[in-house]
């Protein structure tokens, strides 16, 4: 049995270079990581709601809700801290998102319950 400890022990090739990571992700601007978190959630969320090539064979309403709110929240969140250039076509994708969402639904929640409306208000379509 070895003496040295995993901390110790050289990295072995192909293993994360987690200084090196902390480093990357310290030099890229907070409104970059915002975006790139909404995009990945609106992505996910295409995904779930069966917008993809794939159409239906991802299609899971509940896990679509669940990304769409969190998308709004996070916009809603960071509605001050990231301009308008980035802003407006994440709230025209999270709009886009929610009015598929109730397309999609079979029984449509009423306007202002639906995934995220809470911080949007109320979609209509």
């Amino acid at each position: 049995m070895s003496e040295t400890s995993p901390s110790d022990t050289p990295e072995t090739p192909g293993s994360p270079d987690f200084d090196a990571m902390a480093r990357d992700i310290a030099e890229v601007p907070a409104v970059e990581v915002i975006v790139t978190v909404a995009v990945n959630l609106m992505s996910a969320a295409a995904v779930k709601l069966g917008l993809t090539e794939e159409g239906d064979t991802h299609k899971d309403l509940d896990e679509a809700r669940k990304l769409v709110h969190a998308l709004a929240g996070l916009l809603d969140a960071s509605a001050t801290e990231i301009s308008s250039f980035h802003a407006a076509p994440l709230r025209d994708g999270l709009k886009s998102l929610q009015l598929a969402f109730r397309e999609a639904s079979l029984v449509p929640d009423e306007p202002g319950k639906g995934p995220g409306e809470k911080y949007t208000g109320a979609i209509y379509g």
